[in-house]
């Protein structure tokens, strides 16, 4: 194979890995009019469509992503292959896309960026916050965070955190002259904010659980919003009742902008975990990311 040949592919395949021209260029650190005519001199060569391209995005032809999915594995066991060589000379190095819920990202990750690119400076770590549960072998991802619950069974996890409660709040102001819920069906007698799953999915109904006894609860209320953030303001503003995990609301809790109730029926689920396909050898980025991860709740 020519080095021209070689580029090509290479710069094939960096486009459908990172999903926009825009990207491919910036990791390939070339200009997006030159990536453009080297994909025009790949499908020339071929013979062949490889990618299908919009003004917004681009995916692979049917062609393509036969082609993406015989090279994926070669490229990853190059990267991997130079990737251990900086590992054996200094420190981790290559890129690493990560998928994590927003709920998560604020958690375990943000407050770890600055540290973890001054440890690993040649690590390249993409994070892309993600609430629609995407599976990360499809979408190319090298790891992930997600609720135990929620975990598929062929992954390697690492846990994060321990079990979470869900807790129904409210702001004085809003309870205020009401009736405070003592019982799950009390919430039909108040202004519910509810929550639709992203990428228009159902919109959750609050699961109770006490003893034996488990309940689920279509609320009723005229906000619905599809974001923890947007949740945790509207709530905070007094648009009314919200269901959330426990640790996002306990600060507004404990300095009393946010008052809690039903804790008796608020269910326990297991927390977050860190997970990764299961391969036969983890890439040094993705060890020192996970090790870092690990290492900062250790601390907590």
């Amino acid at each position: 194979m020519r080095g021209s040949e070689f580029s090509e592919l290479k710069a094939f395949a960096t486009i459908v890995a990172e999903g926009s021209f825009i990207r491919a260029s910036a990791k390939l650190r070339i200009s997006p009019p030159a990536l453009s005519q080297t994909i025009r001199q790949l499908e020339a060569r071929l013979g062949v469509r490889l990618l299908n391209r919009t003004t917004r995005s681009v995916s692979p032809t049917v062609a393509g992503d036969t082609l993406f999915t015989r090279l994926g594995p070669v490229f990853r066991e190059l990267e991997g292959a130079v990737a251990d060589i900086h590992a054996a000379r200094d420190q981790p190095a290559g890129s690493l896309r990560v998928n994590v819920p927003r709920v998560a990202a604020m958690r375990f990750i943000a407050p770890i960026l600055g540290d973890f690119q001054r440890a690993y400076p040649d690590i390249g770590l993409t994070v892309i916050i993600d609430d629609m549960l995407t599976d990360i072998v499809e979408g190319r991802f090298d790891a992930g965070i997600r609720l135990g619950e929620r975990l598929e069974k062929d992954m390697v996890a690492v846990k994060l955190s321990g079990d979470l409660q869900m807790a129904a709040v409210a702001a004085p102001a809003y309870l205020a002259g009401r009736y405070t819920p003592r019982h799950p069906g009390d919430l039909h007698q108040h202004r519910c904010i509810n929550f639709q799953w992203p990428g228009g999915g159902n919109i959750y109904r609050w699961e109770f659980a006490r003893g034996k006894r488990a309940l689920e609860i279509a609320v009723e209320g005229k906000l619905t919003v599809n974001d923890t953030d947007l949740l945790l303001n509207a709530v905070l503003g007094g648009a009314g009742i919200a269901y959330m995990i426990d640790y996002h609301v306990q600060p507004w809790i404990e300095n009393g902008r946010l008052v809690r109730f039903l804790e008796a029926w608020s269910p326990s689920f297991p927390g977050f975990y860190l997970y990764h396909p299961s391969v036969r050898h983890v890439p040094p980025a993705l060890r020192a990311f996970i090790d870092f991860v690990r290492e900062r709740r250790s601390g907590e």
